[in-house]
């Protein structure tokens, strides 16, 4: 890379390296002096997977931490913080905990990985600090005799009491173990949930030392994860933090403004020329509060799309990353109960759901549709989209998330239709039919014959429009020949499904345009007419758009499905039955 550029901190969250190694910076330090204005000394923040809280601790530890009192200029000159110090820069012991990771294949198991957690961040914090704690040796050495697990904080407390020294306490993915278990979806992971968090809990005595410690020692305390169901069960237990989460002059504390991804790609030498894609409508669209001033980015979506072109001079063969599954593997899990799995899908055919955005519950609750639906939305896989009266109209974010939705449909659909398969050789040869001959009979029979007519009672139950809408989309994202996009705007009105030729893929004969319509089996041919006749006109409308009309490499039909079994394909200048 040309030397005048900075690097791209993908996959880093090591502020300092960041900082210190001529890695590109997004400035979030404003918000440092926002967070110490705050009356309440102990806060809460969460934000979805891959939303960057990892690396604003990491900044929030540099900025606080005694030992890098003489690095300041270095960490923070030319940052906003660095130019408007705060009194309380560089005057704290930081002592930072990570629960992510935690053995939850068992009680013993997890009681044993999280005490040992605990007192290895409170052995290292003792050889951090060693020049400010005298007896730090002694602590070490005690603790390391006794096993002391959770009990090795109150040597902190004791060492930082006597030697007058503040304490800053980051705790980062509170709830990781929390969620996993949660996503066991059985009996045996809530009661294993609740005996952590009980009165006489592991996790809620470690919660109440932190607690019981601000009385008498000078400290902050910083919290994150990603949902807040601990911070409602812990109740008493840690009743003391203000929660920001949903606070609009928070809402881009983490994420990337538009404004701040451009800033970047300049920065570190991104190419626009190679940007091919719609960033904004395949990475963006994250509101956090209705009244938040902007929308902002996925920065780890951001990140790998730039990491690609960067490293390989083109833009990457998958626009979306795969690490990006893993994150929200867990939402199959989720959905084991039927009135979760029936709210999913009612997102999904309707894009999105009106809703109350809840700040904290309990995990007896997530069977509730209120619930889980806020779930969904610290998760990030819904997000504000419009204010409702007084709720809020929740919405998929961007592409990136609505090909998870797809997928997990997908999955839905086989598990309870085994009969169902997916030939991939025989879907990629109909798909390129469609594309380089613009044959829509082979895709379309495709589907008939292997999905829609091998679907089980349970699935027929759902069948609609909407529903085929979701599991063509499905059948056609794993082809990767096209970029299938559903409620593609073509004003006036919205095209059910819009096939655009992959950006790789350039050599791609034919664009289509999808309207699709259903009726039962049994149908009466006037109702069959009526369909087709709609549809007809709303294709002509389309092809008639600004956006649409004149563009010889389009195509557009009607296709109507009659029952599970039957189809009819309708084109706007010819009736095919």
């Amino acid at each position: 890379m040309d030397t005048k550029y900075k690097r791209l901190p993908y996959g880093s969250s090591n502020y300092k390296s960041i900082r210190t190694q001529n890695y590109a910076y997004v400035d979030k330090t404003m918000y440092i002096e926002m967070l110490e204005n705050e009356p309440n000394k102990n806060l809460f923040f969460i934000r979805p997977r891959k939303f960057g809280k990892s690396l604003f601790f990491m900044t929030l530890s540099c900025y606080y931490d005694v030992k890098e009192a003489d690095n300041f200029d270095q960490l923070f000159g030319d940052l906003y913080i660095g130019k408007h110090p705060t009194p309380e820069k560089n005057s704290y012991a930081v002592l930072q905990f990570d629960f992510s990771g935690m053995d939850t294949s068992s009680e013993e198991g997890f009681v044993k990985s999280f005490s040992t957690n605990v007192q290895n961040r409170v052995c290292n914090f003792f050889n951090l600090y060693h020049p400010i704690f005298p007896d730090a040796d002694k602590y070490i050495l005690q603790i390391e005799k006794d096993k002391h697990g959770i009990m090795a904080l109150e040597k902190v407390f004791d060492a930082a009491q006597q030697n007058n020294v503040k304490l800053y306490f980051i705790i980062d993915e509170y709830d990781h173990f929390a969620n996993d278990l949660i996503a066991m979806g059985n009996r045996t992971g809530k009661d294993f949930y609740k005996t952590m968090i009980s009165a006489n809990g592991l996790v809620r005595d470690f919660y109440e030392k932190i607690k019981t410690s601000t009385k008498s020692i000078p400290s902050r305390t910083f919290i994150t994860g990603i949902s807040p169901v601990m911070l409602d069960d812990l109740t008493s237990g840690y009743n003391i933090a203000t929660n920001l989460t949903l606070e609009p002059a928070y809402n881009e504390m983490m994420g990337f403004t538009q404004k701040e991804v451009d800033w970047l790609m300049r920065e570190t030498g991104v190419d626009p020329a190679l940007i091919n894609v719609d960033m904004e409508a395949y990475y963006n669209g994250y509101l956090f509060h209705k009244d938040g001033k902007h929308r902002v980015y996925n920065p780890a979506m951001v990140l790998y799309f730039f990491n690609q072109i960067l490293r390989n001079s083109k833009p990457p063969e998958s626009i979306i990353d795969e690490n990006l599954k893993t994150d929200y593997g867990r939402l199959q899990k989720l959905t084991q109960n039927e009135s979760n799995r029936a709210t999913l899908i009612q997102i999904i055919k309707e894009e999105g759901i009106t809703a109350e955005v809840l700040n904290k519950f309990s995990i007896d609750t997530l069977n509730d549709t209120d619930y889980f639906v806020s779930l969904l939305f610290y998760m990030g896989l819904l997000t504000i989209k419009e204010p409702v009266m007084n709720k809020v109209r929740l919405g998929i974010p961007n592409y990136s998330i609505r090909t998870l939705y797809w997928e997990y449909i997908l999955k839905l659909v086989r598990e309870h239709s085994p009969e169902m398969t997916i030939e991939t050789r025989y879907l990629d040869e109909a798909i390129t039919a469609l594309a380089m001959e613009g044959d829509l009979e082979r895709f379309i029979a495709y589907v008939s014959q292997n999905a829609f007519g091998k679907l089980s009672d349970y699935d027929l139950q759902r069948f609609d429009e909407k529903y085929i809408q979701i599991l063509l989309l499905a059948y056609l994202f794993l082809s990767r020949t096209y970029v299938p996009m559903s409620e593609y705007e073509a004003i006036p009105g919205r095209t059910d499904i819009y096939l655009q030729r992959s950006p790789l893929l350039p050599q791609i004969k034919y664009e289509w345009v999808f309207e699709l319509k259903y009726c039962k089996t049994g149908a009466k041919e006037s109702e069959i007419k009526a369909k087709r006749d709609e549809g007809l006109e709303q294709v002509r409308q389309y092809l008639a758009s600004d956006r649409l009309k004149d563009r010889t490499d389009l195509k557009a039909a009607v296709i109507l499905f009659i029952g599970k079994n039957n189809y009819r394909i309708y084109y706007p200048t010819k009736i095919t039955v």
